[in-house]
């Protein structure tokens, strides 16, 4: 075994802004909206209240309960009402109307040993041009397991949580490395799972809801049964939710069954989740709290799409479905410490946790005059860790509330591939990487500093990360224990400086400087596989980089009592991308092409994002905003655009309200991609055109405790395609309308309180 290490932090590499970000388009922006804002008498006089979008509080920005317009980022909190309200079913239909987030999917046209198509699933979150695994998910604190591909083998993130256990979504915009260490490049998203206390009324002893619902864009139904009471000290609550539905459905209608299909394959699937927590207060100021959260999906599909075209030619698939299941278990025992009064901790909580996750993808196929095969592929995560956090306020020179503490996990990750009849060459059971334990841990302060109208965030946090392999790996096919495991360690210094300017209520500019780092992960650092009979091996790197971020933000803020607005403009910069590259062989048996990932790209991307709400009246709201993004990346001293960034986004709503029912409208109008702005392999990519888009909602309460929620969406059934789902597609497939966005569909659900 050999050893290596990297240390060091990210040297600058932050240049200044385009001119017409900051200057232009801020400066004009900005002056306006304050003109306009102290012209009119209403809004003058309503300074000292605030909009309830600026009201909502974030923990993911400071890893401290501040007001959204106190922090100097940009972050969503989207709510569990919101979610129940807008009838969203799982992760990308939370993020349906955020202008710059997007969740990649893509249409279930897997298969056996090529197309991975479709197979992770909801793959994770896109934050501003970057996803997947450069995005930091955590629920209660704890990470979401990283998103795996190797081959045909591919699993995502966004199916690991259940979104009807969620009291709020937090986004945080940026490089989140300050406060949570590695992954954040992009950004973090911070999953908060409901109380007890949600779940009654502060008047009564306990209480619950049942909810159901329909939604007919997969054919699912769905039930969630919540219960929570409090006696003398203790809180309780249980929550279990089941769902049942099938395919998303698109706007193709070719139901051949085989490789032209355009129609979505048939899929069945189900999804089980339970939440249960127990809340000990043990005094005044301390709390303990127990967390016990289990989710199991399964899901069958059929995948047509696999099948040859007839009349067949020997190993032509003649049949192919898969079994797909995932699930997650942990526990979590957490210590809350609150005494406002005390000398030097005000505020601590300590957390220790258990969590393993698994995902297993089985697959069967018939094949002409050949034998049929399977293949049982498995990934799996088990982690433990400690996260501890403490909050001071100091007098003094200097009013300052310095929030510092430690984070530790140690993860066991371990991935096989099996099955019967393996490739040519192949052989089964196989490791596309060892079995490793990954340690990450990490140290933070920062201070929130008062000066006057200023409110300065300095923040600081080292971490260190170690990849140790099992000396026991065997990588697939003749010669396996040639394959060297490495032993990899590392450390980064990540800084962060935030400044929140209150000149008044209804313009208030902030900015932030922040570096961020993601470290390499174990299959990519000791990946290795070979089948020399094909002509080709991978070979893992055990000089590795991690990749690194540095980001610019500056905006401005506004309220009063009937108009907020919120403007940002940032410029981030990113370097040592890993990618898998071919750097060697010449493809034959005694001269193999070798595989490897490397630290190859560096990236740009600069973006401006506005929203405002304007209450034009007690009951009506008219919400709009817009996101315009530019990125590209620079290979092997070559730029071209960067394909993980989304087209121009406008939002339009308008809202109805009364204490017992309202309405809802909004509009999405996507710029379609350029093809100026795609890098493509070949000159034949699919380009999708412009489109807009129409949702309408209601909601009613007949009686106090019952409310009803109907939603349209796509109400004009437009046709068009997501560039976050087609990205690669060529633009002569026949088989564009497979990837198609869905039509019309509507969703139902009634909920009872009690």
């Amino acid at each position: 075994m050999r050893r290596t290490k990297h240390a060091g932090s990210p040297r600058s590499i932050y240049l200044p802004l385009n001119r017409y970000i900051f200057s232009g388009l801020l400066g004009g922006l900005t002056a306006s909206l304050t003109v306009g804002l102290c012209a009119d008498p209403v809004m003058a006089q309503s300074a000292q209240s605030t909009q309830a979008s600026l009201k909502e509080m974030t923990v993911s920005a400071t890893r401290g309960e501040r007001r959204i317009d106190e922090v100097p980022a940009s972050v969503t909190v989207i709510t569990s009402e919101t979610i129940e309200r807008e009838g969203a079913r799982d992760l990308k239909d939370i993020f349906r109307n955020e202008l710059d987030v997007t969740v990649p999917t893509g249409p279930t046209r897997f298969s056996n040993a090529g197309t991975s198509t479709g197979r992770a699933g909801n793959e994770g979150v896109n934050i501003r041009g970057l996803g997947g695994n450069q995005v930091l998910m955590l629920i209660d604190g704890i990470r979401v397991p990283n998103g795996f591909a190797f081959g045909s083998f591919q699993t995502g993130r966004g199916d690991y949580l259940d979104i009807d256990g969620i009291r709020s979504v937090e986004v945080l915009r940026g490089p989140a490395s300050t406060q949570y260490g590695s992954d954040g490049l992009a950004g973090a998203v911070s999953f908060q799972t409901l109380n007890p206390a949600d779940l009654y009324k502060k008047n009564k002893e306990g209480g619950g809801f049942l909810r159901t619902g329909y939604a007919s864009i997969d054919r699912s139904w769905s039930s969630t049964l919540g219960l929570a009471g409090k006696s003398g000290p203790w809180q309780g609550m249980i929550l279990g939710s089941f769902r049942l539905g099938h395919q998303t459905i698109n706007q193709g209608s070719n139901d051949v069954k085989n490789i032209d299909r355009t129609s979505p394959n048939p899929v069945d699937y189900n999804n089980r989740y339970l939440l249960a927590k127990a809340i000990l207060t043990i005094n005044p100021t301390q709390q303990l709290g127990l967390t016990l959260e289990s989710q199991h999906r399964s899901q069958a599909t059929e995948v047509y799409s696999a099948r040859a075209l007839p009349p067949f030619r020997p190993f032509s698939t003649t049949s192919f479905s898969t079994q797909d299941r995932i699930r997650r278990d942990r526990v979590s025992l957490e210590h809350r410490y609150t005494d406002l009064n005390a000398p030097m901790i005000q505020k601590s909580e300590t957390r220790i946790y258990w969590q393993d996750a698994q995902i297993n993808q089985f697959a069967t196929e018939e094949r002409y005059r050949a034998r049929g095969r399977t293949r049982d592929n498995t990934y799996q995560t088990n982690v433990i860790g400690l996260a501890t956090q403490f909050e001071s306020n100091l007098s003094g020179v200097l009013d300052q509330r310095l929030t510092y503490g430690l984070d530790w996990s140690q993860a066991n990750i371990q991935g096989v591939r099996d099955g019967t009849v393996p490739p040519y060459g192949g052989v089964f059971p196989d490791k596309p990487f060892p079995n490793t334990v990954y340690t990450l841990s990490g140290a933070f302060l920062q201070s929130e500093i008062e000066l006057g109208d200023w409110t300065i965030t300095p923040g600081v946090r080292f971490d260190y990360y170690r990849i140790a392999p099992s000396t026991a790996y065997l990588g697939q096919g003749k010669g396996r224990s040639e394959h060297q495991t490495t032993t990899t360690d590392g450390n980064a210094f990540t800084p962060r400086l935030g400044a929140v300017w209150s000149l008044h209520p209804t313009f208030a500019p902030y900015g932030q400087y922040a570096q961020g780092f993601r470290a390499p992960t174990p299959d990519q650092v000791n990946n290795g596989f070979r089948n020399l009979a094909s002509g080709y091996t991978s070979i893992g790197n055990p000089n590795l980089k991690p990749e690194y971020a540095e980001s610019l933000e500056i905006g401005v803020r506004g309220n009063s009592q009937s108009f907020n607005y919120a403007l940002s403009a940032f410029d981030n910069r990113y370097k040592n991308f890993i990618s898998q590259e071919i750097v060697g062989g010449l493809g034959r048996p005694s001269n193999p092409t070798i595989y490897q990932y490397v630290n190859l790209t560096n990236a740009h991307i600069q973006g401006i994002v506005a929203k405002a709400n304007w209450r034009f009246d007690k009951n009506w709201g008219l919400e709009t905003g817009f996101a315009y993004l530019k990125g590209d990346s620079v290979i092997r001293g070559k730029k071209q655009p960067l394909n993980s960034i989304q087209p121009l986004n406008v939002l339009l709503g308008l809202r109805y309200d009364r204490e017992n029912w309202g309405a809802r409208a909004n509009w999405l109008w996507n710029a379609g991609k350029s093809s100026a702005r795609i890098a493509m392999s070949s000159p034949t990519q699919f380009v999708p055109h412009a489109y807009g888009t129409l949702d309408l909602g209601a909601f009613w309460k007949p009686q106090a405790n019952i409310t009803l929620n109907a939603n349209v969406n796509n109400l004009f059934n437009t046709q068009y395609w997501r560039w976050s789902d087609v990205s690669g597609l060529a633009s002569n497939s026949a088989i564009k309308d497979a990837y198609t966005a869905p039509g019309r569909n509507i969703q139902l659900s009634i909920r009872v309180d009690f």
